[in-house]
């Protein structure tokens, strides 16, 4: 509020949230969000907080390393992220494969079938990526289970709130979202062994 006072025309936030604890962070993102939307001048927001990022941003721009790596609206971003560094930041599962299919894509030698593969000729370089919401954890392989069905095994498990991160090993690494209670039901654990199952139409495929 104090640094609005003076009618800025150029407003630097570096982490603005990162000391608060979430349920202050929350509200604070939202009072936020309504100040700098009033806002009529240029605000550039530092954060490593992909919901911070994709919340108050109307453009983003990502830097690894000290390169930039991508820039594009938050959708843009989210619609095709170009490496893994900025799929991980807006929450995705990304994957380098080859087109060689009109629905199949080669990952390292494990097929990854999708319902809409750009055209082009075959072994072209794709990008995949995944939603972690979108990959089902079975302690058997299920019946009738969708076209990509990988064995993996429990890397680590993060806890979030009502939800868990479980970061898998399989064809490659994959992040499964999952609720607590899931977590309990599938008695989940390091070192486990499990099937991950992704329905066709939940992958995104684009060109590399």
């Amino acid at each position: 509020a104090r640094a609005l006072a003076t009618d800025p025309t150029l407003l630097l936030l570096d982490e603005p949230l990162s000391a608060l604890d979430p349920t202050t962070r929350a509200q604070t993102r939202a009072d936020l969000g309504i100040r700098l939307r009033a806002f009529s001048g240029v605000t550039i927001l530092v954060t490593h907080d992909p919901l911070d990022a994709l919340s108050l941003a109307d453009r983003l721009v990502f830097i690894e390393a000290g390169e930039l790596v991508q820039e594009g609206t938050p959708q843009e971003v989210i619609a095709r992220p170009r490496d893994a560094y900025v799929a991980q930041v807006v929450g995705l599962n990304f994957l380098r494969g080859q087109r060689v299919g009109d629905q199949q894509v080669d990952v390292g030698g494990t097929i990854v079938v999708a319902p809409d593969i750009p055209a082009g000729g075959l072994g072209g370089p794709v990008c995949v990526t995944i939603p972690p919401s979108a990959v089902a954890l079975y302690r058997t392989r299920p019946d009738g289970s969708p076209r990509n069905t990988w064995p993996v095994t429990v890397k680590d498990i993060q806890l979030i709130g009502q939800t868990a991160r479980v970061i898998l090993d399989g064809p490659f690494i994959l992040a499964a979202e999952v609720t607590a209670g899931a977590v309990a039901d599938l008695r989940l654990g390091v070192g486990q062994e499990l099937w991950a199952t992704v329905k066709a139409t939940e992958v995104s495929v684009y060109p590399a």
